[in-house]
């Protein structure tokens, strides 16, 4: 499968009901990469910028890794990244010359040594590496978010089952299912804490993030890359890049997923040329099947309330979901407290790679994917400024990425003759 390729369209009902098993993947026949306790799992390094070494020294924390290969387009970044790992990692760190691989399809080539992939390039690219890894029969740990576009998420759903039909582990970088207090929190949510849950508010409001300037020479391909935050193919807005983590706690407190919405949004302090084209602010209505409703906010703009947290609003009380506290309507409230403290970045790792070793059912892959899905959606709504249903959003033909991945190349957005990028505007935009 290309790029480009066209994914079988699939209804909401149809896309949740098939994998509604997420989280415990399935043991069918396949070929397995299996460990023993005694072996030592090789891992691939794919995209070595700040979250994929830090995922990577994640991994090798966990006993009985090794990190053997590693893979980027540019070379400056795996240098970096390798040796910022062999300082914090040592001898758990091999990776000489000739398992080094740098362009734009050299994921390919560390894939192949390894047991372990860690996937962290730029969200544009997680479909297709997803795609070889399973095809290359590997486990795998992908950040979030896995895709851009609706194709890009049908694509990695198709590459998840056969993930599942191969009995392979996959874990996804959505780490707060890995920490104490959010499963503890949503477990007595779901237990009727609050009553049944009819109204949230989620937030992901802040500054915003780094800008690498242009420099002499760059080709469009380059400077994109090099600024892929900026630039929906790479990064779906950062909507998509950041809030799908409230967005996917959101999914989790509903049990379920959105089957429409609508917002607005839009640049009006970020409007310099270096911010590319995505907006510096969102806020989306998502509608559930249950009719109620999780209301949504992110925001990149210095100087303004900021906040990164989940709210929910029950029948019987409130939930400061991010903060572990519950307060019924009547009785006594509860925090969530523990003596021991978790790092739920490292804990997604040991989880993962326990999974390997006992061969037991872990698939995060599904769930990935429709977070990941219900922050497209988002984008899609504040962008067109119409009500947008998932079925729309998800068998969209609207496909960001490049026809052609090359230096060479030009990527679908182009910058006009001063240097601006064409932005989405609410009312002209169409979700094709």
């Amino acid at each position: 499968m290309n790029s480009t390729s066209v994914v079988t369209p699939v209804s909401r009902r149809k896309f949740i009901s098939t994998t509604g098993a997420a989280t415990v993947g399935a043991l069918s026949a396949g070929r397995l990469v299996f460990a023993q306790a005694s072996d030592t799992l090789k891992l691939a390094l794919i995209g070595c910028g700040g979250r994929g070494s830090g995922a990577a020294s994640q991994a090798l924390n966990v006993p009985g890794t090794k990190l053997i290969a590693m893979a980027d387009a540019f070379p400056d970044r795996l240098e970096g990244a390798l040796a910022n790992l062999k300082q914090s990692q040592g001898a758990k760190v091999d990776v000489p010359p000739d398992r080094q691989f740098v362009g734009l399809d050299a994921y390919k080539n560390a894939i192949a040594l390894a047991d372990v992939v860690i996937l962290a390039t730029p969200p544009g690219f997680r479909p297709m590496q997803f795609e070889e890894a399973v095809r290359q029969g590997k486990h795998v740990f992908a950040e979030k978010p896995v895709a851009t576009d609706g194709p890009g998420v049908r694509r990695f759903l198709a590459a998840a089952e056969e993930a599942k039909r191969k009995n392979l582990k996959v874990g996804i970088g959505l780490q707060r299912h890995h920490q104490p207090g959010y499963i503890e929190t949503i477990q007595r949510l779901h237990d009727g804490a609050i009553g049944d849950i009819h109204t949230m508010r989620v937030y992901w409001n802040d500054a915003g993030v780094w800008v690498n300037p242009r420099k002499p020479g760059q080709t469009e391909m380059e400077y994109q890359m090099r600024n892929w935050y900026y630039f929906n193919w790479l990064c779906g807005d950062h909507i998509v890049e950041q809030h799908i983590h409230n967005l996917d706690v959101a999914n989790w407190v509903k049990n379920g997923y959105p089957v429409k919405a609508r917002g607005m949004g839009g640049r009006q302090v970020r409007t310099e040329k270096k911010f590319g084209e995505i907006y510096d602010h969102h806020a989306v209505e998502f509608f559930y099947e249950d009719g109620s409703t999780v209301f949504s906010q992110c925001r990149h703009i210095p100087g303004c309330w900021s906040e990164v947290n989940e709210h929910a609003v029950g029948t019987k009380g409130i939930s400061n979901v991010g903060g572990n506290i519950i307060k019924p309507t009547s009785g006594e409230g509860w925090r969530f407290k523990s003596d021991k403290k978790v790092d739920p970045y490292q804990q997604e790792h040991d989880d993962l790679f326990a999974a390997i070793r006992a061969n037991t059912p872990y698939n995060e892959a599904f769930n990935g994917a429709k977070s990941t899905m219900t922050a497209i959606l988002g984008r899609y709504a504040t962008y067109s400024g119409v009500e947008i249903s998932w079925d729309q959003a998800l068998n969209s033909q609207l496909n960001l990425f490049p026809d052609r991945l090359a230096w060479d190349a030009q990527p679908k957005s182009l910058p006009d003759a001063e240097g601006f990028y064409k932005i989405a505007m609410p009312g002209q935009w169409k979700l094709s």
